[in-house]
């Protein structure tokens, strides 16, 4: 079979090719030939340089095909060095989808592009105006990285997108590691998003699996860990809602827990402290959007110091304020008042107290180790099975 050999021309470059049209340099590997030796269709090494380099004004700078193996395979004994570099030259538009550095094709369970890495960065992406790196899947891994103790998939971007992924029946985007996290993202810009995750066409925007407590498949020690402020435009749903903080009396030693109040309305509490007048009256000036707000109001009153046993409300809420009497002169009394929400949101979407399972949930639980099920019978069997199967397969293969 013909053949190029190619040294270090003394500029940097094995091999060079460049293409007005086509492909730069392109090389093949008969199905019959079986060489050790002859492990790739093209290969490039250059000491202080670039291995293989390859420019196409129209097309494809290097192009990798293998039915088998990998079509592009690229390596750097570096530390700091880079196994494959792909750069976009300026005749295309920084808007353009076509404006990818590195791209990766799976047509069928194939990884569009795999970067594996013992103690640096499975694949790096990098661009200052579109996708540092981009891979597209039909049935697979649009990118998958690994790595034992650093980063799986680094996307960085000053402007858009530093790692995006498309999947049409698979994944887009995996993030795997052992030690540190499966996918992690940096905004230094300020009201920017570190990681953004959107759930379209009635889909879950995030799932996610935590391989802590025994006997749980999602929650386990945290399903989200978050350090920050977190806004959520929509209902938080949870068995139980609570908040931890460092105990006031032994902070160093302690955490104090607080469960938060419950009810089967969308019920506001407000309470306050006034001091009666010289009639034994007071009136109590509620905020402008008080009423805008809430309706069915519910009082209490509690005298302090003093049994009051006359005390009441002589006029209700009315014009964002409301009025106490019968108490006598210099009187202190707590008050509290409790309204449900009637905005225009809590109109919309009223809390339905009471509702069924769908026939996909039936005989499957919230806790079900509550009612002494195994953690099968979990109600996220009945909604995540592909998630739990990916789960146990990532434990079976830690384990």
């Amino acid at each position: 079979m013909s053949h190029v050999d190619g040294e270090d021309d003394g500029v940097g470059y094995g091999v060079s090719g460049h293409s007005n049209k086509g492909t730069g340099v392109k090389g093949s590997i008969a199905d019959a030939v079986f060489d050790p030796d002859v492990t790739g269709g093209v290969y490039g090494i250059s000491k202080d340089g670039t291995g293989i380099r390859g420019d196409s004004d129209s097309d494809n700078g290097v192009f990798g095909h293998s039915k088998t193996g990998i079509g592009v395979f690229g390596r750097s004994d570096d530390k700091f060095g880079t196994g494959v570099y792909g750069t976009v030259g300026s005749n295309i538009s920084p808007d353009s989808e076509d404006s990818v550095c590195v791209f990766g094709d799976a047509f069928r369970k194939g990884t569009g592009v795999r970067g594996k890495s013992d103690d640096g960065i499975g694949v790096f992406g990098e661009s200052d105006r579109n996708y540092g790196v981009r891979g597209t899947s039909g049935d697979g891994i649009g990118v998958f990285g690994e790595s034992a103790i650093s980063y799986g998939v680094r996307g960085q971007s000053n402007s858009n997108i530093g790692v995006t992924g498309e999947s049409i029946n698979g994944i887009g985007v995996r993030g795997t590691t052992d030690t540190n996290a499966g996918l992690f993202g940096i905004s230094n810009k300020a009201g920017g998003i570190g990681l953004r995750v959107w759930g379209l066409n009635d889909s879950d925007g995030c799932i996610a699996v935590s391989r802590g407590a025994a006997g749980t498949w999602i929650g386990g020690v945290y399903a989200g860990l978050f350090y920050g402020n977190v806004k959520i435009y929509g209902n938080l749903s949870a068995s139980t809602k609570s908040f931890k903080i460092d105990h006031p009396l032994d902070p160093s030693n302690k955490y104090l827990y607080h469960s938060s109040v419950e009810s089967s309305d969308m019920k506001n509490i407000y309470d306050g402290v006034v001091v009666l007048d010289a009639k034994g009256e007071a009136v109590v000036v509620l905020p402008d959007w008080f009423e805008a707000l809430n309706k069915e109001f519910r009082y209490q009153l509690t005298p302090i110091g003093n049994a009051g046993p006359n005390l009441h409300i002589s006029k209700e809420i009315e014009n964002q304020r409301f009025k106490i009497a019968g108490g006598s002169s210099g009187m202190k009394v707590c008050w509290l008042v409790t309204g449900i929400r009637h905005d225009a949101f809590a109109q919309a979407n009223p809390l339905v107290v009471e509702q069924d399972k769908l026939p996909n949930e039936q005989d499957y639980y919230i806790h079900p180790e509550t009612y002494g099920y195994p953690a099968q019978k979990s109600i996220v069997e009945a909604l995540y099975p592909d998630e739990l199967r990916q789960f146990r397969e990532e434990q079976q293969k830690i384990t």
